[in-house]
């Protein structure tokens, strides 16, 4: 890690984003061996933003309009 990853996940807290979201955000860009270690540890995440990555949208049948 450097001051730049530093000064980024400062501008991340700020911004307020959910633990939920920053993990997939991590499995997008992860590589496929740490992928699978955070579907191994998240999986229920994992399950959602395959499902939500292949929806229209993202939307799935139950989220509010």
């Amino acid at each position: 890690m450097g001051l730049y990853e530093y000064e980024q996940s400062k501008d991340i807290e700020r911004r307020g984003y959910s633990f939920d979201a920053l993990i997939m955000a991590v499995m997008r860009q992860a590589d496929s061996l740490n992928q699978a270690r955070l579907e191994l540890h998240w999986g229920d995440l994992w399950d959602e933003l395959k499902e939500r990555y292949n929806a229209p949208g993202g939307r799935l049948e139950g989220d509010p309009e």
